[in-house]
């Protein structure tokens, strides 16, 4: 929580913001003696985000029993550096989102990996002590005041065994310490047959007095792992492998001293764990390695220095940059081996990362992380380019073919250390050859369209191509293809990608002035209620209402679309204003304002849709309401409006309070609206800095100046950042 540097301070705004006495505590009051974090560590709270909505109002709807609530952040409490390979995390339920609900008061292990998609958190472990139990099942009640985290740690007290756990990690390897209360009957349990991901083989061995190897495998996905303890090992039994509750139990002597236990992980072999650990850790102690994860987060958020605001907004600025950097995962050993897309081991001179979660982040995260480690993303493109040279194209995530936008935003903000015409290469064959990264493309070369299939009475779930959906991302993938081929002087595809960037228009509905289903004849679909979510039938995630502001490489041609500014205008007030229909029920489609979604991501562009009418005050009275409403709110001030997706929900955040968004992630520019603090300064890796200040008190924009001079319009371009200078933003 919000930590000023006077400790009264802090308490009246701890009291102002969560008066529950039992709500985790971020860094504050730690179980060891080390001292708290300060800086701006303080206010990054690795808790924002666990918890879940649970009021129907704001959610929409009143969720049905069996649901939990509206799913909250998906994201995990525990310790990870930025972009690493290790997340080390609690687990309170299985095959959730991060494994993790805030409300949860039981632990079954703890894990080291995760992403927040219902996938990863390999590796389970879970310290236990007293009689083994008869079921061969472990897991402990904790209370919430026992838990704590801060960037780089995660503590908390298992009830039902006596043990303290602390957590910390650097890159490649987990550091837990374990303090029984109860001097015998120590063990520590391996659940190698569960993760959130099915579990197909695993295997564990001692591989000296102290130390264990062995691996965990989940289809083609294989985590290696070598751990290493503090205390010798009386004995290893492996319990029902085989079996989905098939664990190995490690059974320690009797002893008063703290546990440690020690785990490199790898994704090639047993020997690059081992490699990771003793290069990482080796005999550091906890708190060093502690320490050394608390400067890499305080070097990272320190890039981004914020003056003003309230505590609430500043924890919560803190938190989203915080959230913002844990993916794309590292999958690079020190050594720099790596599995490539056909599971080979190779060995490349960049680290290799996990594709972005590129259907939501593309908007804004990914571009986040380029602007302050540039290096990072650097290496994610290369590795993106390495998939595609093994499987023929680039890689996507879920919907949408948006590594097209990622390198043609990164390459026009300076990012350019990589073969840009072998990556261009390989976006030509995503835009244009069936069997890869878009589904139906010929259809959508031949007809400028993707039909949606007839059905009488389609339901939220009823499974179809998505063919709206498809139709608008293709087109905005179409627009990032193009700047590319601009800068690589290709100009007849450039006229070809700019012609395919309209095709969006083909699903305009003048009729309705929505975007629209169109059978294979070119007849709309029928019947057709715009108010109702589909998961992919003609909308992913979607309904008619939220997708139909969608075009931001061609924002004039699209209000054009709706006969001009006016009724553009009308339709976007009614947006905002229509009512959700309380009956519409669809999992990761809630978090309203009227129609518009904010906990999911299809219209996180659509708020800043006045200012393409000239009216920024009106997107701005949007923007204050939904980081007022969305972000914060819920069970001891800890929930999101819905699912983070790796950092995406957090990423807008952080934009928008600091009066800055990447309208389109195709461009290198920013769309400048009202900060919600006094002044930000962005510390470039090139020795820049941009300062943006607030002027008046007011919340409607007046004058943009940049460097002294009044702004044309309200975009400014990138090579502020490059060069450094002063954003001045007057209000009234």
């Amino acid at each position: 929580m919000t930590k000023p540097n006077s400790y009264l301070i802090l308490l009246l705004a701890w009291c102002a913001f969560s008066c529950a006495k039992t709500t985790p505590q971020s860094g504050n009051a730690r179980a060891d003696s080390s001292p708290t974090p300060g800086g701006h560590l303080q206010y990054a709270n690795p808790f924002m985000g666990t918890a879940p909505f649970n009021d129907p109002k704001t959610i929409g709807y009143a969720p049905p029993k069996d649901w939990r609530g509206v799913w909250a952040g998906l994201v995990f409490p525990g310790s990870s550096l930025p972009n690493a390979m290790v997340q080390l995390s609690p687990i309170t339920e299985f095959h959730t989102g991060a494994g993790y609900d805030y409300e949860d008061s039981v632990i079954y292990a703890f894990a080291h990996t995760n992403k927040g998609h219902w996938n990863l958190c390999h590796l389970p472990v879970l310290p236990v002590s007293g009689a083994a139990t008869t079921s061969g099942t472990y897991s402990s009640r904790f209370k919430k005041a026992t838990e704590k985290a801060s960037p780089g740690f995660y503590g908390v007290t298992l009830q039902d065994y006596g043990v303290q756990v602390q957590l910390t990690s650097t890159l490649r390897c987990g550091f837990h310490r374990y303090r029984y209360n109860q001097p015998n009957n120590r063990r520590v349990v391996f659940k190698l047959a569960q993760s959130n991901e099915r579990v197909t083989n695993w295997d564990i061995e001692k591989a000296g007095e102290a130390a264990v190897q062995g691996f965990q495998e989940t289809g083609r996905q294989t985590v290696y792992f070598y751990g290493a303890l503090s205390e010798n090992l009386q004995d290893l039994e492996v319990q029902g492998k085989g079996t989905k509750d098939g664990l190995a139990v490690l059974r320690l002597p009797a002893g008063s001293k703290p546990v440690e236990l020690r785990i490199g992980i790898s994704f090639v072999s047993v020997q690059n764990a081992k490699q990771n650990l003793e290069q990482e850790i080796g005999s550091r102690s906890f708190e060093q390695v502690r320490q050394q994860a608390e400067k890499t987060w305080e070097g990272l958020l320190s890039k981004v220095e914020v003056k003003g605001g309230t505590p609430k907004q500043k924890q919560l600025f803190y938190s989203c940059l915080y959230r913002s950097f844990l993916w794309p995962a590292l999958r690079s050993d020190l050594n720099g081996e790596y599995r490539d897309a056909k599971g080979n081991v190779v060995k490349a001179d960049f680290n290799y990362y996990t594709e972005p979660s590129l259907w939501d982040t593309y908007r804004n995260k990914d571009l986040l992380i380029g602007m302050l480690t540039p290096q990072v993303t650097t290496d994610v493109i290369k590795s993106m380019q390495d998939v595609g040279n093994k499987t023929g194209f680039l890689p996507t995530f879920f919907h949408g073919d948006h590594a097209s936008a990622l390198v043609s935003g990164s390459y026009q903000r300076g990012i350019t250390n990589f073969d840009l015409k072998d990556v261009y290469r390989l976006m030509l064959r995503n835009a244009n050859l069936e069997g890869g990264a878009r589904p139906h493309i010929a259809e959508y070369i031949q007809k400028g369209y993707i039909n949606t299939t007839q059905v009488s009475n389609p339901e939220v779930e009823t499974k179809d191509k998505a063919g709206v959906s498809k139709t608008l991302e293709y087109a905005f993938d179409d627009y990032a293809v193009a700047q590319v081929a601009k800068i690589l002087n290709d100009t007849a595809t450039y006229r070809i990608m700019m012609a395919r960037s309209k095709n969006y228009k083909n699903l305009f509905d003048p009729g309705t002035k929505f975007m629209r289903g169109r059978l294979a004849d070119g007849s709309w679909v029928k019947p057709f209620d715009p108010k109702y979510p589909y998961y992919e039938y003609m909308y992913r995630e979607a309904n008619a209402w939220q997708v139909s502001f969608f075009a931001p490489h061609d924002m004039p041609g699209l209000i054009a679309l709706y006969g001009g500014p006016q009724p553009f205008e009308a339709k976007l007030d009614s947006l905002f204003t229509v009512p959700w229909n309380p009956n519409h029920i669809a999992r990761n489609v809630s978090g309203f304002i009227g129609q518009y979604c904010h906990g999911n991501q299809p219209d996180h562009e659509t708020p800043f849709s006045y200012y393409f009418i000239g009216k920024p005050e009106k997107s701005q009275r949007r923007l204050d309401e939904i980081m007022e409403k969305f972000y914060g709110m819920g069970k001891d001030g800890l929930g999101y409006s819905g699912m983070d997706d790796a950092g995406e929900m957090s990423a807008w955040y952080v934009f928008s309070s600091t009066g800055l968004y990447p309208y389109s992630a195709a461009d290198a520019k920013y769309l400048v609206s009202v900060p919600l603090f006094d002044e930000v300064k962005w510390k470039m890796d090139n020795g820049k800095v941009v300062t943006i200040k607030k002027l008046g008190k007011g919340r409607s924009l007046s004058i943009i100046k940049v460097n002294g001079k009044t702004n044309e319009g309200y975009f400014v371009d990138h090579t502020l950042f490059r060069e450094g200078g002063q954003l001045e933003i007057t209000t009234k």
